[in-house]
C-alpha cells in the first residue's frame, strides 16, 4: 500500500517548525521559521543604567570608576582596541535565552529578529563604512556550522545600506576566555587575528571607519584585539556592535559552560 501523501507535508512541516515556543513552551498559532512566540521575542529590555563608560559603554552602579571624561579606567590606559561601543542589552532573562537559542541551538532565522534589536541599539547619526563581523575559528565554525555574528552582521549592513566586509581571520584558536582576570584575556587573544591578504574582497580598509558585530561581549578583550588588528591595517575608527554584554557591576555568580564561549 502507498503512503498517503496528502499527509506527508504536513508531517514535513511538523517537523521542522514546532508547534510551542521553545522558550516558553506556548502553542505557536500557523507556521513560522522562528520557533519563539511574539511574546518571548519582544521580551528582552535594552540595557539601562546608573553610569557608563564614555567609550566602551561599560555600566557601572557609581561614577567613581570614571575619570572627568567619563572614561573607565581600561579605556584610560588605552587597553581598548575600538573607539565606541554600543549594546542592545544585559546578557540575562530572555536575551540570553534567544542568544543561546540562535547560537547553540542552530536556529539561524532568528538573525533577522536579533538583527532588529542590534540596529535599536545603533544610534541614527553614526555614520560608518562598511561592517565587519567578529570572525570565528575554521574549527569552531565546523562544529557551530554557521558564524552566528556573521549573520546578525548582514542584518545590519542590509539597514544601513552598507557592505559587509569580511576582512579579518581568526588564525589562532583560543581557549575559553571564563574564569581569566582581564589581562589573561588579552593575553590569550592576543595574536588571534589577522587582517586577509584580500581583506574585503580587494578593498582597502584605508580611512574606513569599521562596525565591528558580535553577539556577546563580556570584558572586550576579543574585540580590542580584533579592533586593533583592524586599526593596524588602516581603519579610521572601530566601533563595536554587540547584542548583549555581561553585567560586571557586581560578582557573578557560577556561569555555565556557555555564558561566556568566544564572547568578546
Amino acid at each position: 500500500m502507498f503512503p498517503d501523501l496528502r499527509k506527508a507535508p504536513h508531517a514535513l512541516f511538523s517537523l521542522l517548525f514546532p508547534d510551542e515556543c521553545r522558550l516558553c513552551e506556548t502553542p505557536l498559532h500557523g507556521y513560522t521559521r522562528v520557533p519563539v512566540c511574539a511574546a518571548c521575542l519582544s521580551a528582552p529590555a535594552a540595557l539601562s543604567a546608573e553610569y557608563f563608560c564614555s567609550q566602551c559603554k561599560t555600566p557601572f552602579q557609581n561614577r567613581f570608576p570614571l575619570d572627568l571624561e567619563g572614561r573607565c579606567a581600561l579605556c584610560r590606559a588605552g587597553a581598548r582596541g575600538f573607539d565606541a561601543a554600543y549594546c542592545f542589552g544585559f546578557y540575562e532573562g530572555a536575551l540570553r535565552e534567544l542568544i543561546h537559542l540562535y547560537k547553540y541551538g542552530g536556529m539561524k532565522p532568528l538573525a533577522k529578529p536579533l538583527g532588529e534589536y542590534l540596529s535599536r541599539a545603533l544610534p541614527l547619526d553614526e555614520g560608518f563604512d562598511a561592517v565587519v563581523p567578529m570572525p570565528l575559528h575554521w574549527r569552531r565554525r565546523f562544529e557551530r556550522g554557521f558564524n552566528q555574528a556573521a549573520l546578525i552582521a548582514s542584518q545590519v549592513a542590509r539597514r544601513r545600506k552598507i557592505p559587509v566586509l569580511h576582512a579579518v581571520r581568526r588564525v589562532r584558536a583560543t581557549r575559553t576566555q571564563t574564569g581569566l582576570t582581564n589581562a589573561k584575556r588579552r593575553d590569550n587573544v592576543s595574536g588571534a587575528f589577522r587582517v586577509g591578504r584580500r581583506a574585503g574582497r580587494g578593498r582597502s580598509l584605508e580611512g574606513l571607519r569599521i562596525l565591528l558585530v558580535d553577539d556577546v561581549m563580556t570584558t572586550g578583550a576579543t574585540a580590542s584585539a580584533c579592533g586593533s588588528v583592524l586599526k593596524k591595517a588602516g581603519a579610521k575608527s572601530v566601533t563595536l556592535l554587540t547584542l548583549a554584554r555581561v553585567d560586571r557591576r557586581a560578582p557573578q555568580p557560577a556561569v555555565d559552560q556557555y555564558q561566556t564561549m568566544g564572547a568578546s
